[in-house]
């Protein structure tokens, strides 16, 4: 629920920076943790059939590995899509990574066919995620699928 003129900005702000690799990830975590809504902002790496955790901001978490296939994130590889999803308190197969957390965006980053990771957003209201997020990280994950090294 991100209006255009903030995603713009957000997405600008990232594309107009001369970091590239892990800093700019960690940039545009920070950048997407300035709004209400994003209470743990993550990357998380593609290798193998293993999910690593790259650069996030929030706390800390246990899932530094996720397979693929596990999760929301797993999901997201498994199924080659991106999960929006409102209520994780629904899901059977959900990986709490804090208590607080009750909805939870996954959008993958890619470089042509490749999936090259994701970006994994978790918010602590329900139905906190729209398709104006899932946009906004879209355009995001362009960007970053560019600089990604």
């Amino acid at each position: 629920m991100v209006s255009q003129e903030v995603s713009h900005a957000i997405v600008e702000a990232v594309r107009g920076s001369a970091l590239s690799g892990y800093e700019l990830r960690l940039f545009a975590m920070q950048q997407l943790d300035t709004l209400d809504t994003y209470n743990w902002s993550g990357i998380y790496r593609l290798e193998g059939s293993m999910l690593k955790l790259d650069a996030y901001v929030g706390a800390a978490t246990d899932h530094t590995q996720i397979p693929v296939g596990r999760g929301v994130c797993g999901t997201a590889v498994a199924e080659d899509a991106n999960q929006v999803i409102d209520d994780v308190r629904e899901l059977s197969n959900y990986l709490a990574c804090s208590l607080q957390t009750r909805s939870e965006i996954v959008v993958l980053i890619r470089k042509g066919s490749e999936v090259l990771g994701q970006i994994d957003i978790d918010g602590h209201t329900v139905g906190a995620f729209d398709t104006s997020d899932e946009s906004l990280l879209t355009s995001l994950a362009e960007v970053l699928a560019e600089r990604w090294e």
